[in-house]
């Protein structure tokens, strides 16, 4: 019986202490982490600020997918919600504020705990990359919060490594979305044809995005300084192309009417006729263009049809430093025929 009374005794010593140790431990937390995310800044806000993209990367449901998500009627921006059901606790998170591009703000609440401030930042690079950091704070945590907390080891190891592995997921997310493409063959159309400006150059694979990018620079500088109004997207004609990728090709720029330029001005006007051609049109990275073209010359050849003298040239239908994400581009693809 004496030993009883010691072993409890010890036991409310215990007991006490663990209590004394929780009371004093901090009433707040905070956990940041960072990566940078190889995709341009508006590719990684445009998912991150929609909830419904979030189950691609979440880590705890990868951790359990027994995890039950629910989304609401919104999702997307300032308002956008979502919830979920952990063995029987119910979570949620809503966004409260953003700077469109920059940083995302939003509350999470989980279960009967005082809510949480959690906050993005998005840092662009200029080699097209983005710093992210991702930060939750919480203040007023309960005793028995504060409890579990320091049971588990702390807010730094509870959190810290979902955090990690949910922006390496992340990562790898946004590298696949940014490769998805769809090449259609539209068939054959009339082309309105046209006046354009235009500089020739030679290029290789390994070098034409970088010509192209000087190029059209160039012309639009000149037509800036000869008050020339572009009336159309870019474009490329492909006068000699090669096997291997190298081309002979002129970047050019439509425009209403003639242009007379001088002798030693390397900025030339052109002119296309009016034309049927075989349009194909592609979605997704210019990386792609290489296999859309082989699938209009295996249409063209395939359904019998004649080219003309006149170039096949590709129209750049939106512009890469407006649409970053690189499976939103559209290109399409021209060869003329008889």
């Amino acid at each position: 019986m004496k030993a009883l009374k010691y072993i409890l005794l010890l036991l409310l010593i215990v007991i006490i202490g663990f209590s004394i140790y929780i009371a004093v431990q901090p009433n707040s937390f905070e956990v940041t982490r960072t990566r940078t995310i190889n995709a341009p800044q508006s590719v990684v806000y445009n998912n991150v600020i929609d909830f419904k993209n979030w189950e691609a990367w979440n880590s705890w449901v990868e951790e359990k997918p027994e995890i039950i998500v629910t989304l609401p009627e919104q999702t997307k921006g300032i308002g956008g919600s979502y919830s979920w059901e952990d063995d029987g606790e119910i979570g949620s998170m809503k966004t409260i504020a953003t700077e469109p591009m920059s940083s995302i703000t939003q509350e999470m609440q989980f279960g009967e705990n005082p809510s949480s401030d959690v906050k993005w930042k998005l840092k662009p690079n200029e080699d097209g990359t983005t710093d992210v950091t991702w930060t939750i704070k919480g203040d007023n945590m309960s005793f028995g919060f504060k409890a579990y907390v320091t049971v588990m080891g702390g807010m730094e190891n509870i959190i810290g490594s979902h955090y990690e592995r949910g922006l390496t997921l992340l990562d790898s997310v946004l590298q696949e979305e940014m490769k998805v493409f769809s090449i259609d063959i539209d068939g054959v159309t009339e082309y309105g044809g046209g006046f354009y400006m235009y500089k020739t150059t030679a290029a290789t694979p390994a070098n034409i995005s970088q010509i192209m990018g000087r190029q059209y620079d160039e012309i639009l500088g000149y037509m800036a300084k000869n008050n020339i109004k572009q009336t159309g997207m870019p474009f490329t004609i492909y006068n000699e192309p090669d096997a291997n990728g190298n081309v002979v090709m002129s970047n050019a720029i439509p425009i209403l009417n003639k242009v007379e330029v001088d002798d030693e001005s390397n900025v030339l006007c052109g002119y296309i006729p009016k034309t049927k051609a075989l349009k194909t049109t592609l979605k997704g990275n210019y990386t792609n263009l290489t296999m859309a073209w082989k699938e209009a010359y295996e249409y063209i050849a395939n359904n019998n049809l004649e080219q003309t003298d006149i170039k096949p040239f590709e129209i750049y239908q939106n512009d890469p430093g407006i649409v970053h994400n690189p499976a939103e581009w559209i290109t399409e693809t021209y060869i003329p025929i008889k």
